[in-house]
């Protein structure tokens, strides 16, 4: 089952290319096929999913490197250091990123663009390149498929897209973690992959978005960053940060449940108790590495969101972000954020109640464990970053 080769061979098939650039893919692809096979318990939809988005990720790597041998000019796009939205999953991410890329002057990378780079967008047809309407039949399928993750986060195929997206273009990404147990590929992810080589792609990729369709002034977005954010800062040792806070006892479990909503429809084996276990250990474990950056001379370079600051208004906090980048709000731009915000007020009080005991987690042994991260940014039960 999954022969690395055979689905290259598809992707080629589907494309009609054969060049993929850099052999950095290779052992990330055979990590991934060996810790599925041996440890996911993929159910028919598993594996057809899993097979999909494979050749989905070596077909669009093709055409990236088409386009990139076609138009060695591409490669010469100066990129400046991207504002990049980091902290821990369900701490209101989501929508800060939402309300960054309402903003004209401001380029994110869209869910179409994404999931399909090639061709390039063009500034002429960005809003009604065809792509959109595709991609948003494909958000459609993904409802039908996992019932009981929508409506836990916003979605749109013009909205912004989590990096993860791009870094999986080299095997390198915690995307496929996010939907199938494959705890030996993240561990090698987390000890032993080189992830700057991801970076380096993801950075290829945004040359390659932003070459025909400006602004270049980037905001980019994935919890899962801290966990590489040594590797993101060799490749963008410009970037600055903005990085989001809530109460890890209403996280932890918050996550639990979202993550059980995309991989229970794909097992027949699936264990919410070793999902709760898995989730606690990893984010532990960014929030360890990003601490350590931040105190390795980088907490200059990091402006912290507090839930509670979002969850009524959150444009004072907007304005305050664009004052500490030194850039302006314009009118526009803000009466942008403030429609979106009042078109996605849904779920803002945390409807989903979980309990943490169905995942295995105790509140309390949470908050000693985290108490690291805790003390030092979260105040008042509530999120309000200090």
């Amino acid at each position: 089952m999954w022969d690395p080769q055979a689905l290259v061979d598809a992707a080629c098939a589907r494309t009609g290319l054969d060049d993929l650039g850099a052999d950095t893919w290779q052992e990330g692809l055979a990590v991934l096929l060996g810790s599925a096979r041996a440890e996911a318990d993929l159910n028919e939809l598993g594996r057809a999913v899993l097979t999909d988005q494979v050749v989905g990720w070596l077909a669009n790597r093709l055409e990236v490197e088409r386009w990139h041998r076609d138009h060695p000019e591409i490669a010469e796009q100066p990129l400046a250091a991207p504002l990049f939205g980091l902290g821990l999953p369900r701490t209101g991410s989501t929508a800060l990123s939402f309300l960054l890329a309402a903003d004209p002057a401001r380029r994110s990378l869209r869910t179409w663009e994404a999931q399909r780079p090639c061709p390039p967008p063009d500034r002429a047809t960005e809003h009604d390149d065809p792509r959109i309407a595709a991609t948003q039949a494909g958000i459609d399928v993904q409802h039908e498929l996992f019932p009981d993750f929508v409506g836990m986060l916003p979605t749109s195929a013009t909205g912004p897209q989590e990096c993860l997206v791009l870094l999986a273009l080299d095997f390198r990404s915690m995307l496929p973690a996010g939907m199938m147990r494959v705890p030996g590929y993240v561990s090698w992810l987390l000890h032993d992959a080189d992830a700057e080589f991801a970076y380096r792609y993801h950075r290829r990729v945004l040359q390659l978005l932003q070459w025909r369709c400006p602004p270049t002034n980037w905001w980019l977005k994935s919890p899962s960053h801290m966990l590489t954010i040594d590797a993101l800062d060799r490749v963008y040792p410009g970037a600055r940060f903005v990085m989001t806070h809530r109460d890890v006892r209403r996280v932890i479990p918050s996550l639990a449940a979202l993550m059980s909503a995309l991989t229970r429809p794909l097992t027949d084996r699936h264990d919410p108790r070793a999902l709760g276990r898995h989730i606690v250990e990893v984010w532990e474990e960014a929030l360890r590495r990003l601490v350590a950056f931040r105190d390795a001379g980088n907490e200059h370079r990091f402006f912290d969101v507090g839930f509670a600051e979002m969850r009524d208004d959150p444009m004072p906090t907007v304005e305050r972000l664009y004052a500490w980048l030194g850039e302006e709000l314009s009118p526009d731009a803000a009466r942008r954020m403030a429609a979106w915000w009042a078109a996605n007020s849904r779920d803002r009080h945390g409807a989903h109640e979980v309990d943490a005991a169905d995942y295995g987690i105790d509140a309390g042994e949470l908050g000693e464990r985290f108490a690291f991260y805790h003390e030092r940014f979260v105040a008042d039960g509530g999120g309000a970053a200090r």
